[in-house]
């Protein structure tokens, strides 16, 4: 049994008017900024909701009307983990809680593992997690068809040839029922954002948490065995109902991998809502995200994202140089106004 894991990081002096303004918006800044990685829920025991949650030796699986989860396609549950499929092609499972979920905000921790016979590039094809109207049967990284909810793929197959990215790649869609998942150009044209993981045939544990809060979507991996989370995915303005069902697929085409979910852990987050938001009936909301153009605008844009990539490590380090380079420059400035203050004042004794 693995140990439970903890939560990371998810987690004057002034010469003048001009360096005080500095000093403000660097505290600003700041403040945003830890307000995006605060902790929420250090995984606690009493925050775990099983009746949402895939644990071993997976007692709650089964085809009986008090299952809380069902599966099917070539799903095979063992005592140690759920194999969504085996290294075979043209494969396809899928387990899904048959319990609809009404958190409004939540966490989700996923402990997967993707191994298998194939070498670079030949093996496929990928994970997918769901949060969705409906339990969708047709297994993939992608839908066969229109779903309504939250979809997250770990894609492990670059079928756009002419892509630029590092596989595996995990991203994010939100869907009105309007659109689907694009396989031939991997999802570039609905993804919220994304990342590359090194996630196959790995000798330590890979997990994925996905959290849901305030109508912003984080998307975290740790897949380093380092016990610590790193951003992939951090995106506001979500919209998500409650009432949906969670889940995860699989599948294999002409390439294969053994996908196997380990558990799928789902904690309730303490959060605070204003009146308004408490009288709504959050089953009536559309799956939504507020963006400056719709994920279908996203076709011709090269870059695959409509939305800056999450902020990694390097890109913190070059803001916070550019944040301490602002404050010397605002420093000097202010020292010249200063000594010409006091230059101008010596004239007048």
């Amino acid at each position: 049994m693995a140990p439970e894991r903890k939560r990371s990081a998810f987690l004057s002096y002034s010469q003048g008017g001009v360096c005080k303004m500095c000093h403000i918006f660097l505290l600003l800044w700041l403040l945003h900024f830890s307000s995006v990685y605060s902790d929420i829920t250090d995984g606690n025991a009493e925050h775990l909701k099983r009746e949402h949650s895939l644990i071993k030796p997976y007692q709650g699986v089964g085809t009986s009307s008090s299952s809380q989860w069902d599966f099917w396609g070539s799903t095979l549950v063992t005592s140690q983990y759920v194999r969504l499929t085996p290294d075979e092609r043209s494969k396809q499972g899928s387990i899904w809680n048959t319990v609809p979920c009404y958190l409004k905000d939540w966490e989700m921790h996923v402990q997967f593992k993707v191994h298998g016979s194939g070498k670079k590039n030949l093996h496929g094809d990928g994970i997918a997690i769901w949060y969705t109207k409906e339990r969708l049967h047709p297994a993939g990284p992608g839908s066969n068809g229109n779903f309504h909810g939250l979809a997250i793929f770990v894609d492990t197959y670059p079928n756009d040839e002419a892509s630029d990215r590092s596989f595996p790649y995990i991203s994010a869609m939100v869907s009105n029922g309007s659109f689907a998942y694009d396989h031939g150009k991997d999802g570039r044209s609905t993804e919220l954002g994304g990342c590359s993981a090194e996630i196959r045939n790995k000798d330590h544990d890979t997990y994925l948490a996905i959290r849901y809060s305030k109508g912003r979507l984080t998307i975290m991996v740790d897949v380093d065995d380092r016990n610590e989370w790193k951003e992939c995915i951090d995106i506001g303005g979500v919209r998500l109902p409650t009432g949906y069902y969670f889940g995860a697929s699989a599948a294999t085409g002409d390439l294969s991998d053994n996908h196997d979910i380990i558990s799928m852990k789902m904690y309730q987050l303490m959060v605070e809502h204003t009146p308004e938001e408490d009288s709504q009936d959050w089953t009536k909301i559309e799956p939504s995200v507020s963006l400056l153009k719709s994920p279908k605008d996203n076709i011709d844009d090269p870059t695959g994202n409509f939305r800056s990539t999450p902020l990694t490590g390097w890109k913190v380090f070059l803001l916070l140089l550019c944040a301490l380079l602002g404050i010397v420059v605002c420093a000097v400035v202010g020292a010249v106004v200063f000594q010409k203050r006091q230059e101008r004042n010596k004239r007048f004794y």
